[in-house]
């Protein structure tokens, strides 16, 4: 029992790690990321128009 309650948290504990491997990467500040992409899904819905996604995109890829 305890060897399989073993092997069913390292399969969640991997699972996690692999699933939000862009999240880090976006965490960290460095290239696209989860904003870039929820900005691009607002636009394709048409809650914002290119001039405002074009200019909160400026805003993202030139944050310090």
């Amino acid at each position: 029992m305890l060897f399989w309650g073993a092997v069913i948290t390292a399969i969640v504990l991997f699972s996690r790690t692999v699933g939000t491997g862009n999240r880090r990467y976006d965490a960290g500040g460095h290239g696209p990321g989860i904003a870039e992409h929820l900005l691009a899904e607002r636009f394709a819905r048409g809650e914002i128009d290119e001039s405002e996604y074009t200019a909160r995109l400026n805003v993202l890829r030139h944050r310090a």
